[in-house]
Order: C-alpha cells, then structure tokens, then sequence
C-alpha cells in the first residue's frame, strides 16, 4: 500500500502535529525516503518521538520501516522516463505545471488504482456524480462519456443535491470530484451517502482529503494554478481515463448502447450534415 493510501486510511485518527508530518512527507517524498528522522522533524518542526508515533500509526514499526517502503516507491518513481522527460522540459512555469499534472495523472491512476474505481461504476445500479464549484469541469466529462456507455448515470448540481439523492441506496455509487478548498455540499452529500451504504469513488488532491477518508477508492490528482484559478485540466484526464476503462469493462453492453444511440442521432437528425444542405 502507498503512504497516500496508508495515510488516507489513518486521516481521522492523526493529530494535528501528525497531519503537518503527514502534509510535508507528500510534499518532499524524497525527505522521507533518503533524509533521517531528526531532519524530518526539523522540517516539520516537531520531535523525533513524534515522527516515529506518526510511523507507527500508519502500521509500520518504526521510521526505519516507513523509510525503506518509500525510498522503494521513489527509487522506482525517479527511474521512469515520464520523469526524466519532466526534468527536460524547457517551456515556462505555467506550461511546465500543467504537463507536470498530466504526467502524474497517469503515474496516479495506475491500473489497479482504475479499476478500483471504475468496477463500481460498471456493477452499480445507479451511478451519482458530485462535484464542488471548480471540479465541474472533470464532472461534466465524466457524465458524458459515463452516460453514452451505461444508463442511470446522474450528475447532481449543487441546488439538486438533496432532492436527487434522496432516492440513493447502498450498493449504488457515488463519484466525488472535489479538490482544497473543499466544498461543504460536497462533503456532507459524500458523508450521506457513504452511513447509507453507497460506495464513494473519489477523485481528490491527497489522502488527506475529507473524501478520501470515507472512500471505497480513490484518485490523487496534482491541481496546478493557472492565472487566479485551479487548472481544470487533470480532472478531465482523469474523467477520460475513467470513462475509457469503464468501456473496455462494459464490453459489448457499451458497444450495443452506443449503436442505439448512433441510430437515434441518425434518425433524429442530431448532427450537421453539410452534403444535405447542398443544393448542386
């Protein structure tokens, strides 16, 4: 298991000075991996007994444990092209960070991290997708790609919440795309659902994140700035990815509803079709 993924597992039991450990360990890993316990502790501003409690609560039994599963974890991320290819970017700041996000969408959103959270997507009766204010636009791809492969797909906004899923049972699933500063609505929809047995498939920013704590699975995206704003970019990745994995798993149901739907379009007459409106 990641130290994300231990540290979202321990997220309501950590104190404050071990949130702080917890918050400095993701942002600099390789502190962790090759730095000793007294210069984490300085870094963070705190005591070695309280780095080696914080070890010992995400399971190991002690630093030296913790340390040798992450320098593994960072010694096999800093050997893979993606990031040497980072490391050779030549562009500004800003196109730099974005690129930086793509990149680890994909390192994020391995396979078995995908399948952890599209299965449920596939299996589950009904599917909810919920999103704080600037998450929509991962939320909104997510809706359009889920919907054109499976049915009893919903995109609840902000105003519905408490109407639509008021009909959410367990078993189903909900998606929560959400990123600091979290959105109230959000959370305590996510919270709603998760006492009434629904499975929350989170897309978030860390193990830290109150929705990773209640998950079934989740996401770890990296959210550049851009201008004044959060980059909407790694969530639509993120969107595509899923939506790219839940047909593969839907299989010939996502292929049989697509052509329905192509017959529909047709018929309809949906799409613009410049060789009708020839006059020649």
């Amino acid at each position: 298991m990641s130290i994300q993924d231990l540290i979202a597992t321990a997220g309501d039991r950590l104190t404050p000075t071990e949130r702080r450990i917890a918050e400095a360990v993701m942002e600099n890993p390789t502190l962790l991996a090759f730095g000793t316990v007294s210069e984490l502790a300085d870094r963070v501003g705190t005591s070695r007994p309280s780095i080696v409690r914080f070890a010992m609560k995400l399971g190991f039994e002690g630093y030296s444990d913790l340390q040798a599963q992450e320098r593994d974890q960072v010694s096999d991320q800093l050997s893979r092209p993606s990031h040497r290819i980072r490391q050779q970017q030549e562009a500004g700041p800003l196109r730099r960070s974005v690129l930086e996000a793509v990149y680890d969408v994909f390192e994020s959103l391995t396979d078995r991290r995908l399948d952890a959270l599209v299965q449920p997507m596939v299996e589950a009766a009904h599917v909810w997708i919920l999103s704080g204010e600037t998450s929509l636009a991962g939320a909104h791809t997510l809706y359009a790609g889920l919907s054109m492969l499976r049915s009893d797909v919903r995109l609840v906004t902000e105003y519905e919440m408490g109407r639509d899923l008021a009909g959410a049972r367990a078993g189903e699933a909900a998606v929560v795309f959400d990123f600091s500063r979290y959105r109230r609505h959000s959370i305590t929809a996510a919270r709603a659902l998760a006492d009434e047995g629904v499975k929350i498939l989170a897309i978030t920013d860390g193990p830290l994140s109150p929705i990773a704590q209640i998950s079934h699975a989740w996401g770890h995206l990296k959210i550049p700035a851009v201008g004044p704003f959060d980059s909407s970019v790694p969530a639509v990745v993120a969107a595509e990815l899923i939506v790219a994995r839940a047909a593969v798993l839907l299989g010939d149901d996502a292929r049989e509803r697509i052509d329905r739907l192509e017959s529909l379009w047709q018929a309809t007459g949906t799409f613009f079709d410049d060789a009708s409106c020839s006059t020649g």
